[in-house]
């Protein structure tokens, strides 16, 4: 069976290149990560965070802890 979260909400730092992804995951946990994206690398978004192992009973617990592990995050 294929691995699929669905992304709640994605944060770009200025400039698109990184964003942190806050995401669902079938089980009904929470969880983020960051990623970022080179315009000259033609395959797209790849994990720089490594934080998407993480597990969160809520969306609100996962992005208390992106903001405490991504230093330039802020929730709008």
């Amino acid at each position: 069976m294929a691995h699929i979260n669905t992304v709640l909400q994605s944060i770009n730092l200025e400039g698109a290149q990184i964003c942190v992804d806050f995401f669902q995951r079938h089980d009904m946990t929470f969880g983020f990560d960051e990623f970022r994206r080179d315009i000259e690398d033609g395959r797209g978004w790849y994990s720089i965070g490594h934080h998407g192992h993480r597990v969160f009973v809520s969306l609100k617990d996962a992005q208390q802890a992106a903001l405490a592990s991504v230093p330039w995050l802020e929730l709008p």
